[in-house]
């Protein structure tokens, strides 16, 4: 194995959230997607980590620590995804799991897209449309779950990602610190949408040299979503649920 992948699989085993979920073939393809996105990422500004450390630790093993709320053969829609954190990742680690992956920004939709071909990622596929036409569209409550990582406050984005899933599906809403304001502000949202905060799971996750607060919220659909909401964007931004 090569120092990254060593270092990949030791860091994602240090930490209890993210132990064993990671093996050495996995750690192999993550490593090549890696170089893939860092050298893409000169001239597509995909991530501010640069650095390798910070890709594994930030990126990488962060977007692991989501893996065991996924249930076997499930259809998984990611919100934001960005440069393909969490949503490449959870495509390499579970090849059971359909992932569709959507961004707002047209160069980082096809840098996913791409990525996923290059890598032979069959289990992953991309939109470029903005998630409330989604909701209202054909994929309404139409994923087992859905996940955003780092996208916005909750109230905002439980508006966007609830109405995407079935109703017995959950949205994991991947926070950094605390969540404890989030959740009492988000409360009257997310019964409104039709979820119910089912745990909220709060880890650590280090390297041996840098620490990282986390937290994964996970909101059960109890019902389903009215069907007014999700609203549009400048609705969703100047009057939040």
């Amino acid at each position: 194995m090569s120092i990254f992948t060593n270092k990949l699989i030791s860091v994602a085993n240090k930490n209890q959230a993210t132990k064993n979920l990671i093996n050495e073939e996995n750690a192999i393809r993550l490593e090549a997607l890696t170089s893939h996105m860092l050298e893409v990422n000169k001239t597509l500004n995909l991530t501010a980590i640069k650095d390798e450390d910070g890709v594994i630790l930030k990126h990488l093993v962060d977007s692991s620590a989501v893996i065991p709320f996924i249930p076997e053969n499930a259809t998984l829609c990611d919100i934001g995804c960005g440069g393909g954190f969490p949503s490449l990742v959870i495509a390499v680690l579970r090849p059971d799991v359909s992932v569709f992956s959507v961004d707002s920004v047209s160069k980082k939709v096809a840098y996913v897209e791409n990525t996923a071909k290059l890598f032979g990622l069959n289990n992953e596929s991309v939109s470029n449309e903005r998630a409330e036409v989604l909701g209202q569209g054909s994929k309404r409550e139409g994923f087992d779950i859905v996940t955003a990582r780092a996208v916005g406050r909750l109230n905002l984005i439980s508006e966007l990602c609830l109405p995407l899933v079935k109703v017995g599906g959950a949205f994991l809403a991947m926070k950094s610190l605390s969540t404890d304001e989030e959740l009492d502000e988000a409360k009257k949202a997310i019964d409104l949408l039709g979820g119910k905060v089912e745990k909220v799971f709060t880890y650590t996750l280090t390297d041996g040299n840098e620490e990282i607060e986390r937290s994964i919220v996970v909101i059960r659909k109890i019902k389903n979503t009215p069907q007014k909401y999700p609203r549009n964007n400048s609705q969703i931004s100047k009057r939040p649920l």
